[in-house]
């Protein structure tokens, strides 16, 4: 297969990995089939049991062994909890755009505070996301709750972080691996925190394991493949389409609807997200 062929073929197959993510844990969730801590315990597990293997073949376990960080791994928990909690109420297109704008805003925000000041471009997409953001979560009939929503920007807050630190990894799946294995301890905790609502049937418990394990696990894998042909601007801006899917993916497989406001707020976001991506790019190829 030639190298642009098999690019875009990976870079598919990530997307809707990373939109099953929220099908998966909506469906899990959604049914009462398992509950928000035993989802992520579960979730976090199968991720660390598929990456570990896949790492230490390509680096060796001593690799994995010393890969990751406890702070990295803090931030992934914080994604991974509030992520399961969020989808308690949020449905899976509107989780998974809440997130992505709290995603780039908060990556965008660090930046700032390390000197990364948005050129004018950049100002227009943020400033124009986060209207779209205020849109989807102002008062109505239609509007996500409140808490689901603050759940999931703390999600995307979180993922940016992680985002953030792992910026320049030399072996990222060595990392994320690394990450997950120090992220069970704090799954662990909050399982136990909980342990007079845990509730898990069969059917959550798989739900859980396919989206630790190939939605997340094998999904991080094949993205970090798939990256070695895309460049940083346009592997942003592919993951636009992963809100998208996930609306599909909830209409098609929970029997969700969108309504109009969701697909207001997702041009808006989604555009403007576009504009202050492309506006970096141009930016940097002026200079």
């Amino acid at each position: 297969m030639p190298p642009v062929s098999k690019t875009i073929l990976l870079t598919i197959v990530t997307l809707v990995a990373f939109a099953a993510n929220s099908v998966l844990t909506r469906l899990a969730l959604e049914g009462g089939t398992i509950d928000a801590a035993s989802f992520t315990l579960i979730r976090v597990s199968a991720g660390a049991f598929m990456l570990a293997p896949l790492a230490w073949l390509a680096g060796g376990g001593s690799a994995v062994m010393r890969a990751g960080s406890w702070g990295s791994a803090v931030a992934l928990f914080a994604y991974a909890i509030a992520f399961s909690f969020a989808y308690l109420t949020l449905d899976a297109g509107t989780g998974a755009l809440i997130l992505f704008a709290a995603v780039q805003a908060s990556m965008i925000g660090i930046g700032m505070v390390r000197g990364e000041w948005p050129r004018a471009a950049e100002w227009l997409g943020l400033l124009t996301a986060l209207g779209g953001l205020a849109y989807l979560v102002s008062p109505g009939l239609t509007a996500p709750k409140p808490e689901g929503a603050a759940l999931m920007a703390v999600a995307g807050i979180a993922w940016g972080v992680y985002s953030i630190r792992g910026r320049g990894s030399a072996a990222p799946l060595a990392e994320t691996a690394g990450n997950f294995i120090r992220a069970l301890p704090f799954a662990l905790v909050s399982a136990g925190l909980a342990i007079g609502g845990l509730n898990a049937d069969l059917r959550g418990v798989l739900l859980a394991v396919a989206s630790g394990a190939l939605a997340s696990g094998l999904g991080y894998a094949i993205w970090y493949t798939a990256l070695r042909g895309l460049s940083a601007t346009t592997a942003a801006i592919v993951q636009l389409a992963v809100p998208v899917i996930a609306a599909l993916g909830g209409v098609f497989f929970i029997g969700e609807a969108i309504t109009l406001r969701l697909a207001i707020a997702a041009i808006i976001i989604l555009g403007g997200i576009a504009v202050a991506i492309l506006g970096r790019r141009r930016s940097e190829s002026a200079a």
